[in-house]
């Protein structure tokens, strides 16, 4: 898959896509952050910047293999390193989201990954959302864990902390988003009346197989 061209109406959909998580009650303040691959890096969202202050200009280009220049202005998100990581390990994709959404949040904290509750965790690429275990973020640790559990996966839960979803374009990397909130949020439910029956690993290929044909998103 080509990488997309720096332009300003790329940042202004990546600035558009932070407003989206915040309507979306997938983040709260600043507590997300996007990267989508370009010809010459990858664009990153900026640190500790409001949303509503943020410009195209204010969106930071870094280089694959390197890390942010330590005067850098404006600084990229703190979470870059596992950005980068993902983005080396998987040059399928384009486009990476970074949210604390509360249901998937949540479980995260409980440390359990989300199971075959339901057929759409196929659009994760398996039979469950992994779990990472627990690193403090922006650390080499944390951006090695990500990196390993999207190697066949396109999201991952980060214990006590958020989830993180993948996508060919940003629009798909924040559907996932949405996807994997929704799955957190219908488990949820479920546990409260019982244990959830879960679908076996022979249902879950049957829709993959299905999604080839159907491609959701």
């Amino acid at each position: 898959m080509s990488a997309l061209q720096d332009t300003t109406a790329l940042r202004e959909q990546i600035i558009a896509t932070c407003h989206s998580m915040v309507q979306s009650g997938l983040v709260d303040g600043t507590a997300g952050n996007i990267s989508v691959r370009v010809t010459d890096g990858l664009l990153l969202t900026p640190s500790a910047l409001p949303y509503e202050q943020m410009t195209p200009d204010h969106i930071c280009k870094l280089a694959l293999t390197e890390a942010p220049a330590p005067n850098a202005s404006p600084k990229p998100t703190t979470e870059w390193a596992f950005h980068q990581a993902v983005m080396q390990a998987r040059p399928d994709v384009t486009a990476v989201v970074h949210a604390h959404p509360p249901y998937a949040t949540a479980i995260a904290i409980q440390r359990r990954k989300i199971e075959a509750v339901h057929y759409m965790v196929a659009v994760f690429g398996g039979t469950d959302v992994p779990l990472v275990d627990y690193a403090l973020f922006g650390s080499p640790k944390l951006a090695q864990g990500v990196a390993d559990a999207v190697k066949d996966r396109d999201g991952c839960l980060m214990a006590n902390h958020g989830a993180l979803t993948t996508g060919n374009s940003l629009d798909q990397a924040l559907w996932r988003m949405q996807e994997l909130e929704n799955l957190a949020r219908m488990e949820t439910y479920a546990r409260i009346g019982g244990e959830p029956v879960l679908l076996s690993d022979a249902d879950i290929a049957e829709v993959l197989a299905s999604f080839a044909d159907y491609k959701p998103q």
